[in-house]
This record gives C-alpha cells, structure tokens and sequence, in this order.
C-alpha cells in the first residue's frame, strides 16, 4: 500500500487533522540506512511528523528541516521534507542499541536523550529562512513534536507517532523465504510492519464543548501501530479521533522517502570547493568520490571527469 496523508476538518473547522500511514517510507530509511530497531524507530517516527509539517506549507519550493539533538547515543537525527510530504532523513549513529524498557517496548528517549532541542528551519523562498530551537521533553519524539507546536506557533496539538517492527526469516543466502518455509527466525533481522502519526490541533476559535468531545476521544486511544495492527486505515483513524466532531476529508497526499541526489549534483559539489582544491584532489588522488548522508549513494568521479570540471571552471 502506497503511503500517504490525509488532511481533515472537525467541529465545523474548530479542529484540523493529519492522519498518515508511512509504514513504505520508513521501512526505505531503515533499508538504505541499515539502522537499529531502535534508531528506525526514532528516525520513523521523525519522517513522519517532519513528511507532515511539509504538507502544513502553502507555496511550492517551501521546505522544512527538522534537527533533534538530545544529547543520547543516538546523535543527531535529521529530517527534511518539502511541501509534498516528501522527506529525506538520517541519523548520526544508526546502529546504536540501548535496553528496552521492562515492558520490551523500545526505549526511544534514552537513545535520543533529552538534553537538548528540537530545531525547526522553515524555508518559504525569503532572504532568511525562520529559524527556532526548543527544548526537548522526553526524548520519545510525539511529545516533543507536541511542545514545538505548543511554544512555536502557540497551538495545542496531539501528536502521535509509531513504528512497529517485525523478525525477518531469512534462508541461508540471505533471502526472505516463503512463508510456507519453515527456518528459524533471527531477531536482529527485521523490517518495518506498520508506522504512521498522526497531529491534531485545535483552532483558535475551538468551544469549550469540541475541545471536550477531543479529549474524551483522544483518552480512548490505543497507539498509532496498535490501530494499524488491527486494519484501520488513516480514514478509520481520523473518525475514531474526530468522533461526535463531524469530520471532512479535505484532500490525501500520497508520501514517501526519496533522495534528490544525482551525479551531477555531485558536480556542483566538487566544483564548490574551488579550483585550488579541485586541483589538489586531482594531483593527489586522481579521482574523488562523493557520498549522500540522506541516501547513502556515493558517486565516483575520474580524473578526465575532474579535468573536464577544471578546464569548465
């Protein structure tokens, strides 16, 4: 099933709502990017909520990038999308492992860490991109999503985000079997079976009665993983959310991770150091070799190419 966001009205417009299903884009990170079970939940989690700040944006070329630094073993996670809920992300250590909690659920915030910040830069095609900082609160990712919207843009807001992972059952060469194969499973062997979020927010002009109605609904919930678990669509979700609050779909945006990178972007990268360095690596190295962060691709570079950037120069 192909990912995607739907973006939704309550309460007669008191309420607005995105409710995704990013189970293929997160299991795309974690494949490019061979992370923990842990690291692929804590960059999951992420991308989703960063995929849907992209489609909170108005204006075609906008951009928002999302940098968590809690201070864990984890590192810095970053995640960047643009106004079609498209995201690109990585960590700074995607194999780091910590316990779990007693209960076997992953322990996300003692990997992330929480001292730090959760910073939002927002480009909308202006000489100087908004920039903010805020504090992490736990570490776990939703809630901290929760208190940027809180202190950035003073909106109330409901965030949750889940990955859920399951064992892969490889044969000896490595491949998936069939599930009518019998092997033993390997534990450190896995892939993403079900992510997605959603963010809630209430309006200025919200009553007394609907921001009831949300709580006692909201108070009901079971976890994002849990609901998909069970079959519930983003469509199932958002009625269960906005139940008594008479919800509209406004539109459905279809999501996914996908990296910009190109070889000849790679280009403009090595001409960007200038024609001093080029010309170093040229001498020393007779070749060079560029490598994406988002995607892990790396591109390989000649020395008749590097001449040719020279002679271009």
């Amino acid at each position: 099933m192909t990912d995607y966001v739907i973006r939704a009205t309550g309460g007669e417009g008191q309420v607005r709502a995105f409710i995704a299903t990013t189970t293929e884009m997160v299991e795309e990170s974690r494949r490019l990017h061979s992370t923990s079970k842990v690291a692929t939940a804590a960059l999951g989690r992420t991308l989703t909520a960063t995929s849907i700040m992209g489609l909170m944006m108005k204006n075609q070329g906008d951009k928002v990038t999302v940098i968590i630094k809690g201070g864990g073993p984890i590192g810095t996670i970053l995640a960047t999308s643009n106004v079609k809920g498209t995201v690109k992300g990585y960590v700074e250590k995607p194999n780091v492992e910590v316990p779990n909690y007693e209960n076997g659920k992953l322990n996300v915030a003692a990997a992330v860490g929480n001292d730090g910040v959760v910073k939002v830069i927002k480009d909308l095609g202006l000489r100087e991109p908004y920039n903010g900082a805020y504090p992490l609160v736990s570490g776990e990712i939703a809630e901290d999503f929760t208190h940027y919207f809180a202190l950035s843009e003073q909106t109330p807001s409901i965030v949750a985000l889940g990955v859920l992972t399951t064992p892969i059952e490889l044969d000896n060469n490595g491949e998936e079997i069939a599930e009518d194969e019998e092997y033993e499973i390997d534990l450190s062997k896995f892939k993403v079976e079900h992510a997605g979020g959603l963010i809630v927010q209430l309006m200025p002009d919200a009553t007394e009665e609907t921001i009831c109605q949300l709580e006692k609904n909201v108070s009901q919930l079971t976890s994002v993983t849990n609901m998909m678990k069970e079959g519930k669509t983003p469509e199932d979700i958002l009625n269960i959310v906005l139940e008594g609050l008479n919800p509209k779909i406004l539109d459905k945006a279809n999501v996914g991770f996908e990296c910009e990178c190109s070889h000849e972007k790679g280009k403009e990268v090595l001409v960007s150091i200038g024609k001093h360095e080029l010309a170093a690596v040229v001498e020393e190295d007779k070749k060079a070799e560029i490598g994406c962060q988002f995607c892990n691709s790396k591109y390989t570079y000649t020395e008749e190419e590097l001449l040719e950037m020279l002679k271009e120069m």
